[in-house]
């Protein structure tokens, strides 16, 4: 069960990791503004704004990697950046876009589940 807790969690950094690579980086090309849905004018007028949100999902990458990198004693950790992640998702969801339920908090919800039920 560990195991597949500490897979989750992974991919949840991945997922945040991808994010952060989106948001950072391709905002403004075809790739960044398909993935979002945004004309162009409007991804280069917001394109610092998504940097620094690409940094903060980045931020939450590196949380749920520490945790792992911990081992057992990185439980808290990975409880906690979970926790980040589905609050985020779950607000972002509510203000942004339905699809962020699906992309950010329900795997981070399914991941947080597993390592709790891993404890």
């Amino acid at each position: 069960m560990l195991l597949i807790a500490d897979i989750a969690t992974a991919l949840v950094a991945l997922i945040h990791a991808w994010i952060l690579v989106l948001e950072m980086f391709l905002w403004t090309r075809p790739a960044g503004r398909r993935a979002f849905g945004l004309t162009r004018e409007f991804a280069e007028q917001t394109r610092v704004l998504a940097a620094n949100q690409g940094l903060y999902n980045g931020f939450l990458a590196a949380g749920l990697v520490f945790g792992l990198v911990l081992g057992p004693s990185g439980y808290a950790v990975r409880v906690f950046f979970l926790a980040c992640v589905l609050v985020a998702g779950l607000y972002g969801a509510a203000t942004a876009s339905r699809r962020i339920l699906f992309v950010q908090a329900l795997p981070a919800a399914i991941a947080l589940a597993l390592v709790l039920a891993a404890r």
